[in-house]
């Protein structure tokens, strides 16, 4: 009998351990896919999280509520975890781009996965409570339950996203939540009240995942050609993020983490105002240094100045400049500037580069994607750019990327005026770019930025070293009253975030969702005062009924004796 209850309670402490791993999971990848469609990590995490929380606690109160035979209601519990997390990914990225309120079915599924992994603990505490002593109980369940989000949490970044992926991830452990289910039903048969019914369900829901494992390539590459309405022709989950390029009939654009990067029709006007301005007016380019720019674009432009001796391409994402490096398309995209032996690929943090960094260059070219969120942020600070001046000299020319001064003026300019309080002098410049609209860049240096050209490229497809006319800006292209972008306040993300990033559907539906959590614990804090008064004064009630019932019953029998 002690053998028995041993097995059992290692079991279900057992399946505690899968719970909170698998849970763990669910929530990190609701926040992933979040980031991917909607931008800004550091946001999403923390809605994602807090509503996760704030659900396991929902799923935790509601617990008590449930009755009858407790394994068999785990059991359910455990498939119903299974089905909605395992499927989370695969239904969210077709629902995507096809519903008007995409917040709601997102936390949706946050909300039902964290309620779920609430309700398993306690109706397993409850399981146990007769076959081991509680503070025994209560350490060994947390303790399992805590090893297991810790094994998700390393499992996550360093295995999971890199292999499997953010559809496949979820369905792995969805498949693992069913195993267990079935592996108790199984096991327990002698103790549940319907084990058949409970073996079916499992093995249903073992094949639907399963079947959902095997297709999902395909399920991501119609979910992401229905996104993008072009034809996918790459994809894949660095270990930073979603790379995807697609093709129609006219062009490839590449996209990371669903925002446009460039598209071949037109990215040498970006690339050519990027890059020549700075080239044609620097002293000497011998030593050039490119801060992003993994698609070697930026380099080839570099690389048709022939006194240059070497290029520095320092991007954080190996897998981006590895396909860029080998892809035969791309290589005609960039006429297999990676491969030159002048260029030097480095892929490594630029932040931390820069710091540990002697090597001084006449030309730095910075092309970061847009600051959307606070890791990249930091590499438009001013803490950044004093890291920067270390590595130059008093010749040296700086063009940084700075959005677009018409659809995020603010993030232009507070761009431009963190610069300028480190180099003296500053140019800030634009020019159209079909794909994205009007696009800026700011120069630096420790000199004027005066024009002075010292060679030229001929034949260019754009820039006619006609940089005056670039540097005008329209009264629509300007913003007063910016600060300066620093490390502590990171006040660049949050301009970002107002001009390109939060739609007012989502700030609807945060309000929405705010007024929703309020009612519930209104609601739940009466409940619970009313449940307690009437346990207190339960007897006196029960009391006062039973006295006026008998006194109403012997008045009503007087009456009848008179009439007779």
């Amino acid at each position: 009998m002690d053998k028995k209850r041993l097995s059992l309670e290692l079991l279900l402490l057992s399946s505690v351990f899968v719970i909170a791993t698998c849970g763990l999971i669910y929530e990190l990848v609701a926040g992933a896919l979040a980031s991917y469609l909607l931008g800004d990590s550091v946001k999403q995490f923390s809605f994602i999280i807090g509503v996760y929380l704030f659900s396991m606690g929902v799923g935790s109160y509601l617990a008590k509520f449930i009755k009858g035979s407790l394994i068999d209601k785990f059991i359910e519990i455990e498939i119903l975890v299974g089905i909605v997390g395992g499927i989370s990914s695969v239904v969210l990225f077709l629902l995507f781009n096809t519903v008007g309120h995409f917040e709601w079915a997102l936390y949706f599924f946050v909300f039902s996965t964290g309620c779920l992994v609430g309700l398993e603990i306690p109706l397993l505490m409850n399981i146990l409570k007769d076959k081991v002593q509680f503070k025994d109980l209560v350490s060994n369940v947390f303790a399992f339950d805590y090893v297991g989000a810790l094994l998700a949490s390393i499992l996550f970044p360093l295995v999971l996203i890199p292999n499997l992926g953010i559809i496949k991830t979820p369905l792995f452990f969805g498949l693992i939540n069913i195993s267990i289910a079935i592996f108790l039903c199984f096991y327990l048969k002698n103790d549940l009240l319907k084990p058949f019914s409970l073996k079916i369900k499992s093995i249903g829901a073992f094949v639907l995942l399963f079947v959902l494992f095997i297709f999902s390539d395909r399920i991501l590459s119609f979910s992401e050609e229905k996104l993008y309405g072009e034809n996918v022709v790459y994809a894949n989950n660095s270990p930073y993020q979603r790379i995807v390029l697609t093709r129609n009939n006219k062009e490839f654009r590449l996209y990371l983490n669903n925002n446009l990067q460039f598209s071949s029709t037109d990215e040498y006007r970006y690339h050519e105002a990027l890059v020549h301005p700075a080239m044609s007016m620097a002293k000497n380019i011998d030593h050039v240094l490119i801060l992003g720019g993994g698609d070697g674009f930026a380099v080839r432009e570099v690389l048709k100045y022939k006194n240059v001796k070497n290029v520095t391409l320092v991007d954080l994402d190996g897998e981006m400049t590895s396909f860029f490096k080998n892809n035969e398309t791309m290589r005609q995209l960039n006429r297999s500037s990676l491969s030159d032996k002048k260029v030097n690929v480095i892929n490594k943090d630029a932040y931390i580069w820069v710091k540990e960094n002697k090597q001084k260059f006449g030309v730095i070219i910075i092309d970061f994607p847009d600051p959307s969120n606070y890791s990249l942020g930091k590499l438009y600070s001013l803490q950044f750019y004093h890291e920067l001046e270390k590595i130059t000299t008093t010749d040296t020319k700086i063009v940084v990327q700075t959005t677009s001064p018409y659809f995020a003026p603010k993030s232009f300019w507070c761009i431009e005026k963190t610069t300028n309080e480190v180099f003296p002098f500053t140019k800030a410049y634009h020019t159209y770019v079909p794909s994205f609209g009007e696009w800026g860049f700011s120069m630096a240096s420790f000199e004027p930025v005066n024009n002075k050209i010292y060679r030229k490229i001929p034949n260019l497809k754009f820039y006619d070293y006609n940089f005056s006319q670039m540097s005008f800006f329209s009264k629509d292209m300007k913003a007063n009253s910016v600060e300066i972008n620093r490390l502590d306040n990171q006040i660049l993300v949050r301009y970002f975030d107002e001009e390109l990033g939060e739609s007012t559907v989502e700030k609807i539906f945060l309000k929405q969702l705010f007024w929703a959590v309020s009612c519930f614990l209104f609601c739940s804090i009466v409940a619970r005062k009313a449940n307690l008064f009437y346990l207190k004064y339960q007897e006196l009630i029960t009391f006062s009924v039973t006295d006026f019932g008998l006194k109403t019953s012997l008045n009503l029998r007087k009456q009848f004796v008179q009439n007779i």
